[in-house]
């Protein structure tokens, strides 16, 4: 093992994890600017990492993802198994045709996923270790999950991390739904729109709700996900093949379509007009999660009202809150998930603080809740 240190009793201790000595060299520098930031050990490989964060017990851990011995992947997964523990992914192997990669991690049960800086980043470095810095302190406020181990293998034709299938939260034993009581329908116009806010914790949630929903489902489904841009192509390529609807990132100026999932694209807000037709606005700079989910949940809710159903899924924040309110006072059906099978309980608390949440349920729950609602509407139409 490389060097370490007792964590601090007060302030946020990180575990750097990385086999270059200037990458680590680098991270520290930049991690120790932070007063509220300690740098409380080094590692060289993934063997090491696990070991580590036995011993120390850092608040969050900041790793890459190519490693000898042991992968970031495995290592995360040993991590997550074992001692689960706040983990970013710091990689050059996370961005663009490698981003499937950095979507592996999140699966594994990484909380956020940051690329090494590209030669434009380092001409401004400081602004860089700043954004790095905010995305230690944010994950070291994140309450993590266990995961099991043996959900992740290799591909032999590629060298790419895939997911073999979803990881999900240790949550108690299913409760049987009941039918929930449609929310008013103005003249029975059947639901058209499933929303889906979600952030950290993500990809894990979206694989488990997605994947349990059919393939004959009639109502089109629209994910706003808070993620950096570059892999929300590689999320919908993943969810993909995880689910039995088709997956895909939309586009403005064109309809959301029934049966397919769409995820909000990056860098934009994604705003839903009548008839499903959708456009992108360029967000204001006081926004801080983009793609916004307020503006998205708003936009439905005053477009489509009771003809929609609102979810908040895993996510730190409060982004979503107020979209989900607009949608519950406009007579739509609206759903939270509840605190055990968060990763992060604080998108759908802020929103059940807010009266937004009409249904709270376990992860596993929704997709037959969502099930038992569109099917009360339709025989409500008929």
């Amino acid at each position: 093992m490389i060097g370490s240190t007792v964590p601090s009793a007060t302030g946020v201790g990180v575990l750097v994890v990385d086999d270059s000595p200037t990458q680590r060299r680098f991270l520290r520098a930049m991690i120790d600017a932070d007063p509220e930031l300690t740098v409380v050990g080094e590692a060289r490989t993934g063997k090491e990492a696990c070991a580590l964060v036995e011993r120390l017990r850092p608040t969050v851990v900041l790793m890459d993802l190519d490693l000898p011995e042991m992968n970031g992947i495995e290592a995360i997964e040993c991590i997550m198994a074992s001692l689960p523990t706040p983990i970013v992914v710091f990689s050059a192997f996370v961005a663009g045709p490698d981003n499937e990669n950095g979507l592996a991690a999140m699966a594994a049960g990484a909380v956020d996923i940051m690329a090494k800086p590209t030669a434009r980043e380092s001409e401004d470095l400081d602004a860089y270790a700043e954004a790095l810095r905010r995305r230690l302190r944010v994950a070291s406020r994140v309450r993590v999950i266990t995961h099991p181990r043996g959900r992740l293998k290799t591909t032999s034709l590629s060298g790419v991390i895939r997911p073999s299938e979803p990881h999900h939260a240790v949550v108690p034993a299913a409760r049987t739904v009941e039918p929930a009581k449609p929310a008013p329908v103005d003249g029975h116009r059947p639901v058209e729109l499933i929303a889906i806010g979600v952030s950290t914790g993500g990809p894990q949630a979206l694989a488990t709700l997605l994947g349990a929903l059919p393939e004959t489902l009639t109502q089109a489904v629209l994910v706003v996900q808070h993620m950096a841009d570059g892999f929300l192509e590689g999320l919908a390529q993943w969810l993909d093949s995880q689910c039995s609807l088709p997956v895909s990132v939309g586009e403005g100026g064109k309809r959301l379509q029934p049966g397919r999932v769409t995820l909000a694209p990056g860098g934009l807000n994604f705003i839903v007009h009548e008839r499903l037709r959708v456009t992108c606005e360029v967000p204001p700079p006081s926004q801080f999660h983009i793609p916004g989910i307020d503006p998205t949940l708003t936009s439905i809710a005053h477009h489509l009202g009771p003809a929609a159903i609102g979810v908040i899924l895993t996510g730190m924040g409060r982004d979503g809150a107020a979209g989900l309110k607009e949608m519950r006072d406009c007579g739509a059906v609206t759903i939270g998930q509840d605190e055990p099978t968060c990763a992060v309980y604080g998108m759908p608390g802020a929103a059940k603080a807010l009266g937004a949440v009409e249904h709270e349920r376990p992860l596993p729950e929704i997709a037959p809740l969502l099930l038992s609602l569109v099917d009360t509407q339709v025989r409500v139409a008929r």
